[in-house]
């Protein structure tokens, strides 16, 4: 398999990728795939000539190896890389779908206006097309690693196996070549599948938080400018008073209060007379 080709296709997706993501990226690359191609594929080799058993019945020691051993590590781990990996191409293939629109839309328009503001910025569909490509990975590391643990029973390679199957004679022990450095590479590439799982999990909690946050500063700053608008209604409720003229508002202060049968008329000796100056 040609993983130069394989990362050469990847690292795109690390210019669109979170810190969480490219530590993710790394991870995969420099503790999986580098440990595979130089290391636990020369340990595991033709692993079914290093199986041995004592026994010289034909077909015996090929039975009991598949009985064993239904699908190699190697092949396994390869098969798991390939997977998970994958869905990290969703998000590019977004991008290109993105960037393809962008490119049509200013055939027509011009480049004076623009579709989108950053084609790689995660808004809208591209978000969710993140988002779901890290639950994808997350899904696909814990299942190859059920699908392991359930294979051999556990993560544990045993030195010596019995066998019991047709066309074996009687039971059967045999020999698994190299189990202490196969065993050291299982438990490597089992911890390095979880701290992806690790990685991915908090990439989601980073993404679902930040948007939670962005939605509340909207949401605090529609209340806010809401209440804004409120309080200059209210301000502004009774501007008609203040264009009275200030002869009226005089007139409806100073205009008695008293009942109309309370207000007598004066005698005439009574009203008073400016003196005679003249």
């Amino acid at each position: 398999m040609d993983w130069k080709t394989f990362q050469a296709l990847l690292s795109g997706v690390n210019k669109y990728s979170t810190a969480f993501g490219r530590i993710w990226l790394s991870v995969v690359f420099v503790f999986r795939v580098m440990v595979y191609v130089v290391a636990a594929e020369r340990v595991w080799g033709d692993e079914q000539k290093d199986f041995d058993c004592n026994t010289k019945q034909p077909g015996c020691a090929n039975v009991c190896y598949d009985h064993y051993f239904p699908i190699s590590h190697i092949r396994l781990w390869a098969l798991q890389l390939i997977f998970v990996t994958c869905p990290s191409l969703m998000v590019v293939m977004h991008v290109a779908y993105r960037d393809e629109r962008e490119r049509k839309y200013h055939a027509k328009h011009g480049n004076k206006t623009k579709l989108y503001e950053n084609t790689g910025k995660k808004h809208g569909g591209l978000w969710w097309t993140y988002l779901i490509s890290l639950f994808v990975k997350t899904g696909i590391e814990i299942s190859f690693l059920y699908i392991l643990h359930k294979i051999y029973d556990s993560f544990y390679l045993p030195r010596l196996v019995k066998c019991e199957v047709s066309p074996c004679p009687n039971q059967v022990d045999c020999y698994i070549g190299h189990p202490t450095e196969k065993k050291v590479f299982t438990y490597f590439m089992v911890g390095a599948s979880a701290l992806c799982i690790v990685l991915n999990v908090c990439e989601i909690i980073y993404l679902v938080s930040k948007r939670v946050a962005r939605m509340a500063q909207k949401m605090k700053r529609r209340a806010r400018t809401l209440a804004l608008h409120e309080r200059y209604n209210k301000e502004n409720s009774c501007s008609d008073c203040s264009t009275l003229p200030m002869s009226r508002l005089e007139k409806q202060s100073l205009k008695p209060q008293f009942p109309g049968h309370l207000q007598a008329t004066l005698p005439a000796h009574m009203h008073a007379s400016a003196p005679n100056l003249s």
